[in-house]
C-alpha cells in the first residue's frame, strides 16, 4: 500500500515487480506469497462483529486480490507468472498443486500463492513456512518494512539494536517477534532457513541472491 492509508500503490507493486525480475535473471527460481492487510486484516474482523472465522477468509479474498495486481504488473515487466489459490476460484487462478507449482519453477515461472493455507486461524507466514517446505525451497526470504530482526521495535524504540545472525533457540529465548509461532516452528522443524530483510529496497532481492549479508539470517 506504500504511503497510502490502504490499497494498491503502483509504484510499490511495480517495485516488486522489479526485484523478482532481478531474481529470476539471476536464474533464481521464485515463488511469492503475499499478504492481505493492505485491504482486509482478517484479525480485526471482531470488532466489526464478524466472527474470526469469516473474518479470515475475507482477509484470504484479499491476498486474492493483491495477487491478482502483483501477476498483472509481473507480466508487464515480462515476467511469465502464475497464480496459484488455496481457495477454488476457477475464472481467476489455478488451485494449488504441489506438483504443478513445482512444475512451473523448473519452467522458469514465478508462481504466485494466494489465499493464504485456505484455512481460517493461520496467517500468511505460515503460508509462507508451508509452501516453502513444499516446494523444497532452500530459504524462506520475509521482505518486510525493516532491514531485518531488532531487540525491540526499531520504528518505535531508537535504541533498538539489529542482530545480523540469529538461531531459531535465541529468537525463542529472547522473544523475538520473527514471524507467527506457527511459521517459525515448522521452518526450525524442517531446517528452513529464514532472511529478513528490507524490501522496499530496490536491489536488496538480488544481492541477497548473490550472497551479500543482508538482513538478519535465522537458523538452526
Amino acid at each position: 500500500m506504500g504511503n497510502q492509508p490502504y490499497g494498491i500503490d503502483p509504484a510499490v507493486s511495480n517495485l516488486y515487480a522489479e526485484e523478482v525480475k532481478s531474481a529470476v535473471q539471476a536464474g533464481a527460481g521464485v515463488a511469492v506469497v503475499i499478504g492481505g492487510g493492505n485491504i482486509y486484516r482478517g484479525i480485526e474482523s471482531e470488532g466489526a462483529g464478524i466472527e474470526r472465522a469469516t473474518g479470515d477468509y475475507m482477509g484470504m479474498l484479499a491476498t486474492m486480490m493483491n495477487g491478482m495486481a502483483l501477476q498483472s504488473v509481473m507480466e508487464m515487466h515480462g515476467i511469465h507468472t502464475r497464480l496459484q489459490s488455496a481457495i477454488k476460484m476457477e475464472q481467476i487462478a489455478e488451485p494449488y498443486i504441489r506438483r504443478r507449482a513445482m512444475r512451473h519453477l523448473e519452467k522458469g515461472r514465478v508462481v504466485i500463492f494466494g489465499a493464504g493455507t485456505g484455512n481460517p486461524f493461520f496467517t500468511t507466514d505460515t503460508a509462507a513456512a508451508l509452501r516453502a517446505i513444499e516446494i523444497n525451497a532452500d530459504v524462506l526470504l520475509k521482505g518486510t518494512r525493516v532491514d531485518g530482526i531488532y531487540s525491540a521495535d526499531p520504528e518505535k524504540d531508537p535504541l533498538a539494536t539489529r542482530f545480523h545472525k540469529l538461531t531459531f533457540e535465541e529468537c525463542y529465548s529472547r522473544n523475538l517477534n520473527v514471524m507467527d509461532m506457527t511459521a517459525f516452528t515448522l521452518c526450525r522443524e524442517n531446517n528452513l532457513p529464514i532472511i529478513v530483510f528490507d524490501i522496499n529496497k530496490p536491489g536488496n532481492l538480488l544481492r541477497i541472491l548473490q550472497g551479500e549479508e543482508l538482513g538478519t539470517l535465522v537458523t538452526n
